[in-house]
């Protein structure tokens, strides 16, 4: 194990201690973010940024830190753990504070970081795609906000490795939400859908970056909620996520999507990311 970051200190994780008082442990009262890193770099830093300060602002928590003071702690547990490609974690909760539902006052952040290694994505799983199962949308409301409460989509997971699958697609009121852990994308005719960014769905910094790169390959996208009878007969399907970037899903529910491989509109995007990870705008 590596050296991690917990209020305001570098330590061997294994001297990382939380008090069992910590709102985290005790109530799920806090937010979280994943970043990759890659070759010692972190991918789309700012775009992180973004999206944990607006988690802080959706459950009504001061941020901890800067933004500058955000990136020279990353930056220094990036170095601390060897470089390389590297998945890093960042949480912040409320504090340590007496069990009470209400919000206590006067309460200094617990904020902890931690990097484990990024495996490489299997070959496979671009060669042949993954499979994924459908399962009703079974958490809460406000799905925008990257909350450490995860016990739902924890569940709809596990669901989805019993029945031999990489991934869940939810479903809610009749229309795909996103994945149990990814954003999701159907397409149709050779346009991307995607579902708009609102409660229900978690504002990807990846769907972000494909967002971008099919605006200008001149693919057609639309931020649109689509049906389960769209789903069904899409043409292709994909998830995408911070660590493993943007994956076909070649079977759902047991039934082949599309001709059962990886699409071309997949392999045109797929391409253009990776493309972009060796950009130096991608590290902005």
């Amino acid at each position: 194990m590596g050296d991690v970051f917990l209020n305001g200190n570098f330590l061997p994780a294994d001297q990382a201690k939380v008090s069992v008082f910590d709102r985290g442990f005790l109530l799920g009262d806090g937010i979280y973010e994943v970043l990759p890193v890659y070759a010692g770099h972190c991918f789309q830093l700012q775009g992180h940024l973004v999206r944990l300060q607006a988690s802080l602002d959706g459950v009504r928590m001061e941020n901890p830190l800067s933004n500058v003071e955000w990136q020279a702690m990353i930056e220094e547990l990036i170095e601390r753990n060897g470089d390389g490609d590297q998945s890093l974690y960042l949480q912040v909760t409320r504090g340590v504070a007496p069990r009470d539902h209400v919000f206590p006052q006067g309460v200094t952040p617990t904020v902890f970081a931690m990097s484990n290694p990024l495996p490489p994505i299997p070959e496979k799983y671009k060669k042949q795609g993954i499979a994924a199962i459908t399962l009703p949308d079974i958490r809460w409301q406000n799905c925008n906000i990257k909350a450490i409460t995860l016990l739902p989509n924890s569940l709809l997971k596990q669901q989805a490795l019993d029945a031999g699958a990489q991934e869940a697609l939810l479903i809610r009121d009749g229309y795909l939400t996103e994945g149990a852990a990814s954003n999701a994308y159907v397409v149709v005719d050779g346009t991307i859908y995607t579902s708009p960014k609102d409660e229900k769905v978690l504002p990807g910094i990846t769907r972000d970056v494909v967002i971008s790169l099919a605006a200008k390959a001149g693919i057609r996208l639309l931020e649109e909620a689509v049906t389960v009878e769209q789903l069904k007969n899409a043409d292709e399907v994909w998830m995408s996520s911070s660590t493993k970037e943007v994956l076909p899903v070649t079977t759902l529910d047991g039934e082949s999507v599309g001709a059962g491989s990886p699409g071309p509109v997949w392999q045109k995007i797929d391409a253009l990311y990776q493309l972009y990870k060796e950009d130096s705008a991608a590290w902005q």
